[in-house]
């Protein structure tokens, strides 16, 4: 899977690097974008002991952040877009547990989130417009879970794993003014039992000038899957900020 993942990444890349030469005479329009996300994180595995889940909140999300890297890139050209999305989070922290079987949760947990989509305009007017879109969200995650010893043994819950979805999506933009825009994003996909993945994604835009954008807003992101055998659950959620270069 990986070699598959690799060799569809660099062909999509190499399209986009060639994507001027190719599309010379035609109009195209790009979008490069770096964000933070600063979310609550909840991620859970479920073993035949039992299950074992981990919380970092918003407020503590920056002092337990590792390294993280956000960008997205899109192009267009008519009716069609082509838009790919890239988040990286390398994380530990730590959970108080109730009662004394435990004396905390320790998780350490890195992952790699990169969505690809092909969008159609489906509606276009001069204030509003909606896109109809699907593709794939390639999820990799290195995820530790260690319960600390209490009147219990020390226990320890693991998910190593990646792999592709399919998924389908719309995104809604509305002009408010010449500089106020705000866009709204969803899709959905895994579309099998104990496979599914979804976000919501929800900006306020404010345009500097013709090539500089500020955003602001709200993302949520969740993702199940078995991993091992076992159930593996992943979700954030909080608000998000970036800036578009646009050419």
């Amino acid at each position: 899977m990986k070699k598959v993942f690799t060799t569809l990444a660099l062909g999509a890349a190499g399209i986009l690097a060639s994507a001027p030469a190719w599309a010379q005479g035609s109009d195209w329009g790009y979008e490069a974008t770096i964000y933070l996300f600063a979310p609550e994180t909840k991620t859970a595995i479920t073993t035949p002991d039992g299950r074992v889940e981990g919380t970092l909140s918003f407020s503590d999300a920056l002092d337990n952040l590792d390294f993280a890297f956000m960008g997205a890139f899109a192009a267009s050209n008519g009716q069609w877009s082509f838009m790919i999305d890239y988040m990286y989070n390398d994380l530990s922290f730590g959970n108080d547990t109730p009662g004394p079987a435990h004396s905390g949760l320790n998780t350490s947990m890195t992952t790699k989130i990169l969505n690809g989509y092909v969008a159609y305009r489906v509606y276009d007017e001069e204030t509003a417009q909606i896109d109809l879109a699907a593709g794939f969200r390639w999820f990799d995650t290195a995820t530790t879970m260690t319960l600390l010893p209490g009147a219990m043994p020390q226990r320890t819950a693991t998910a190593d794993a990646n792999w592709v979805d399919p998924v389908i999506g719309a995104r809604a933009q509305v002009a408010f003014s010449d500089r106020w825009t705000g866009t709204a994003f969803a899709d959905y996909g895994g579309f099998s039992s104990g496979n599914e993945t979804w976000q919501v994604l929800l900006t306020a835009d404010y345009a500097l000038n013709d090539n500089w954008l500020l955003r602001g807003g709200y993302r949520y992101i969740s993702v199940e899957n078995i991993v091992n055998g076992n159930p593996f659950e992943f979700s954030q959620s909080g608000p998000i900020f970036g800036a578009t270069y646009r050419f």
